[in-house]
């Protein structure tokens, strides 16, 4: 599933080919994906200019002169073409700009969403509201990480995936981060030291700059809306990397954790032993 670095790279393709162009022609091509498309929104889009794009969590916005904003999500395979050679059977939604450019939103599997929300009230879009910090932004530091944890016993990795703790961060990034910092993913939230939660959130932000850099993690079905690919898998330090050897001299290993694959390396990252939760 495309997390936050892919998101943030797909806004950043569409920006120079819909930021203050008008919307001339928008074709629904079928009913739903995951959801059905909002009624009416070829009406509200037609003739609209965009004024702003932007990102929330996993999400992107795309916000008109009409006073409304687009939401998307790229659920498991979704992403945007920039003038694709043909319109294909998995494109599901299509937007001609007055300037002769045309983009279209691709999902094989149709997990995706178009959603529309007044762009006054899009903090309040009931997704966005429950949210934590962005994770790049001035909001996420350590000691509101250490509240928000504080009295979780489940395991910190499924805190940080957790989208009210923080937002945009998934399994890959979430690995990635844990390894960096030296955290092991099943240590209970409550118990990470003070020094170790300043040290995760420059982790956290350091593996997503680097991907964004990178162009994002392609798996299967992510490219950029330009088509290129996303390199930052040839950076994973333990994702996907089962059996291979830490730059540390351990062995990474693989568990099978709440439906989701943890890749780790257990001689950087050790267990924190038994100890009192925090607020417990």
């Amino acid at each position: 599933m495309p997390e936050l670095p892919e998101v943030e790279i797909t806004v950043r393709g569409l920006t120079p080919a819909l930021l203050d162009r008008r919307i001339a022609r928008v074709e629904v091509r079928r009913a739903r994906m995951r959801r059905p498309f909002p009624s009416g929104l070829a009406e509200r889009l037609t003739g609209a200019r965009v004024t702003a794009l932007g990102r929330r969590g996993k999400y992107g916005t795309i916000s008109t002169d009409r006073g409304d904003s687009i939401v998307f999500h790229l659920g498991m395979s979704g992403r945007w073409r920039i003038d694709p050679v043909e319109i294909g059977r998995h494109d599901h939604l299509v937007l001609e700009t007055a300037e002769s450019g045309v983009l279209s939103l691709n999902d094989p599997r149709r997990f995706g969403f178009v959603d529309v929300t007044a762009t006054d009230r899009l903090a309040a879009y009931a997704p966005f509201a429950a949210m934590g910090p962005e994770p790049l932004g001035d909001g996420f530091h350590a000691a509101d990480l250490g509240e928000r944890l504080r009295g979780r016993t489940g395991a910190v990795k499924a805190a940080l995936l957790d989208q009210r703790v923080v937002a945009g961060l998934g399994n890959i990034y979430v690995c990635e981060a844990l390894h960096m910092a030296g955290v092991e993913p099943a240590t209970p939230a409550g118990v990470v030291p003070g020094a170790k939660l300043s040290l995760l959130v420059d982790s956290v932000r350091a593996v997503l700059n680097a991907a964004i850099a990178a162009g994002g993690s392609t798996i299967r079905d992510y490219a950029r809306p330009d088509g290129e690919l996303g390199y930052f898998a040839r950076q994973w330090r333990v994702y996907g990397r089962e059996g291979e050897a830490c730059g540390c001299g351990g062995v990474v290993v693989r568990r099978a954790e709440g439906g989701r694959s943890t890749f780790l390396c257990p001689a950087c990252q050790p267990p924190v032993g038994k100890a009192r939760v925090r607020g417990r």
